[in-house]
């Protein structure tokens, strides 16, 4: 497939690493320019290109940048990705180490992702965001192995999440339908699933024991 990365970040780069050794034509980007990618690039085989073409005829596109950074993305962004395009959202909402007070999340009750999803004008796949960015490099595990780890998948396009999933099959882990994107609170920081290095059984008990509370310190 062609897969474009907006990040190069620790989930981003690694991504890049195991999507390209898999054979896929991988477009990466980040906000300081291509120029910075270039050692990446000479890794990897991946395309560095400007955010702004990231997108173009992406059948999958990863966002994978800190989430105060999101409105910043360019306007259609995704206007000329393929058709039915699959958008995975690995953001978190880290309000006092990072990202400041975000008005959508605290006030509108907003999901992390959905507030994304508004932003990006484009149905968006939650995973990724609890998964420690090594695991990628160094977890995988063929079907049936039971150190396979789970990672959960939120969203509400059945088609875009059913892409998703299989495409983290072929990278090493399984999965888990953690439902639709109002529900991805369940997966969000500080809930038991998150950073979770768990299979499919443990990490469905984790998601059903969530609690939508945000503690103090996931606040603005």
């Amino acid at each position: 497939m062609k897969i474009g990365i907006i990040g190069a970040g620790n989930i981003g780069g690694n991504l890049t690493r195991r999507l390209t050794a898999l054979g896929h034509d991988v477009s990466v980007a980040n906000s300081r320019g291509p120029h910075t990618l270039t050692a990446l690039a000479e890794e990897t085989g991946a395309t560095p290109v400007p955010v702004r073409e990231a997108a173009r005829g992406a059948e999958v596109v990863v966002i994978t940048i800190p989430l105060k950074a999101v409105p910043d993305l360019p306007p259609g962004l995704l206007d000329e990705a393929a058709d039915g395009v699959a958008v995975i959202d690995t953001g978190n909402y880290y309000p006092r180490q990072r990202d400041g007070r975000i008005a959508g999340i605290e006030d509108d009750g907003l999901t992390e992702s959905r507030w994304t999803e508004r932003h990006v004008g484009h149905p968006v796949i939650k995973a990724f965001n609890g998964t420690y960015a090594q695991d990628i490099l160094d977890r995988p595990r063929p079907a049936d192995d039971p150190d396979r780890l789970a990672l959960p998948v939120a969203g509400d396009d059945d088609a875009a999440k059913s892409r998703v999933r299989a495409l983290i099959d072929a990278l090493g882990f399984d999965t888990v339908d953690a439902g639709g994107l109002d529900d991805s609170w369940r997966q969000q920081p500080d809930t038991p699933v998150y950073g979770l290095q768990a299979g499919v059984e443990a990490v469905t008990k984790a998601l059903s024991e969530a609690s939508p509370e945000r503690k103090p310190e996931f606040r603005g």
